[in-house]
């Protein structure tokens, strides 16, 4: 009886509206990241936008927030809906704190691993946008949507070997010229590009869980 009435309530469908501009965010900011690795110029041109894309991205967050204390009725569990929009806000707020490590060390020239690693963040970036909109349709959509989560899972694995790979050669490199000081600023972004792919696992992992409970 209980479920019977909530599906006859209205319900907060602009919940699925606020995911694809928050993904959009997303997606935007992991760009401009990347662009920022092509060095030079590129840095102090496409910083701001990182930022802007957060602030962006942090003002969609809290009208979620906001939408699931009025609203009676959501498409899913609160604490899932929350959970999703809190792991891809982590996302964006990774990419915000590359830049700014970025800018901290003055850093205008980056490895080539360093850029593969943006790259591994656009694509996730990407996906997570086709899955996002999926989640509107779950049940029919459930197959999809996790083969899409592991296309992320898998990329995120990818990361970690080039992560692992570029940090290793860049130690052998600085140790080679006794450059401590280059060692830890690069390191530094090399682990922060890392964070940044992690959090796209992490919102896989929150995504499988969703469908897992409603399907």
């Amino acid at each position: 009886m209980v479920a019977w009435f909530r599906r006859i309530l209205p319900r907060e469908e602009r919940f699925f509206e606020l995911f694809d501009r928050h993904a959009e965010f997303v997606a935007a900011g992991a760009a401009e990241l990347r662009a920022m690795l092509d060095g030079g110029d590129a840095v102090a041109k496409h910083y701001a936008a990182v930022l802007a894309r957060e602030d962006d991205a942090d003002a969609v967050t809290r009208e979620v927030v906001q939408a699931v204390r009025r609203t009676f009725v959501t498409p899913f569990d609160r604490g899932d809906i929350q959970g999703l929009i809190s792991r891809m806000d982590d996302a964006i707020d990774e990419m915000k704190k590359t830049a700014k490590t970025i800018s901290l060390f003055g850093m205008r020239e980056f490895d080539e691993d360093m850029r593969q690693m943006g790259d591994a963040a656009v694509r996730c970036a990407a996906i997570l946008r086709e899955t996002v909109p999926l989640l509107a349709a779950i049940g029919r959509n459930a197959g999809r949507i996790n083969a899409l989560c592991e296309q992320i899972r898998q990329i995120e694995g990818e990361a970690d070997d080039v992560h692992d790979a570029g940090v290793t050669a860049l130690y052998r490199r600085c140790q080679a010229k006794g450059d401590a000081l280059s060692y830890i600023a690069a390191s530094a972004v090399f682990d922060r590009l890392e964070r940044v792919v992690d959090r796209f696992d992490d919102i896989a992992n929150e995504i499988e869980g969703i469908v897992v409970e409603h399907v």
